[in-house]
């Protein structure tokens, strides 16, 4: 069978070396281009340069005449007397500072040693309950021994205590116990004084001190022989069991 194209006159038998010749034909004017250098051409101002000449002028030296200094006067030798015709009157000017012959005025009398006065001032001590002499009696506790009358106080303190011990119904109903440390002061006439607290919750606290401001009037403690203030603190639980 014969072909019905002519081979020769085939547009596309040659495409790839065509193609091959126009690759490196674009790669060499890219090369070209990149290596191709460009340089700035710039101008250089051109200066004027102007001399002007320069006159020096010639100043003429002057010679400056100074005044001659006037001559000295001439001091005359004779000395002139003149008589005062008014008479001055001197002023005296008498000294403020005294003399020994000048007798000294105290203007404070002396005092003699037996006018004076001495007051003797109490002090107000306060003694710890355990170390004082004799200790403050509680009532029922009179005519003991120091520790029978020691154990007798605390015992009478407990009975207190309990006798006068009711639980506040807002810490019941809050959940609130705890310790409370109630410190107070007997003072010389047997009375409750300076009534202090410290626990967990004011309430407590407020219950503490009633209780403690409900003791009876003690016989006072004394130190020398001479009564005085004795400090005593006591701690006071607040506990309460719940229901099952």
């Amino acid at each position: 069978m014969k072909a019905k194209k002519n081979p020769k006159i085939d547009i596309g038998r040659n495409s790839s070396i065509y193609f091959a010749i126009g690759l490196n034909i674009m790669l060499l004017l890219t090369w070209s281009a990149l290596e191709f250098r460009t340089f700035d051409t710039e101008e250089a101002p051109i200066a004027i340069l102007d001399m002007v000449q320069e006159y020096e002028e010639d100043i003429p030296i002057t010679t400056v005449k100074t005044p001659l200094p006037p001559p000295p006067v001439a001091i005359s030798s004779v000395i002139e007397v003149v008589e005062s015709v008014a008479d001055i009157e001197e002023t005296v000017i008498e000294s403020t500072e005294s003399s020994q012959e000048d007798a000294i005025l105290d203007p404070e009398p002396i005092v003699a040693v037996d006018e004076v006065q001495i007051e003797e001032v109490e002090e107000d001590v306060e003694v710890p309950f355990s170390v004082i002499e004799n200790i403050p009696v509680f009532p029922g506790c009179e005519g003991l021994s120091r520790e029978a009358s020691k154990a007798c106080f605390q015992t009478k303190m407990n009975e207190h205590i309990k006798s006068h011990f009711k639980y506040p119904e807002d810490a019941l109903d809050l959940g609130l116990q705890g310790r409370v440390s109630v410190m107070f002061i007997i003072d010389e006439q047997g009375y409750i004084t300076g009534i202090r607290s410290r626990g967990p919750e004011q309430i407590l606290e407020q219950e503490a001190e009633r209780i403690v401001r409900l003791l009876p009037r003690m016989k006072p403690g004394s130190q020398r022989g001479k009564p005085v203030k004795v400090s005593y603190a006591v701690p006071i639980f607040f506990r309460y069991k719940a229901p099952l």
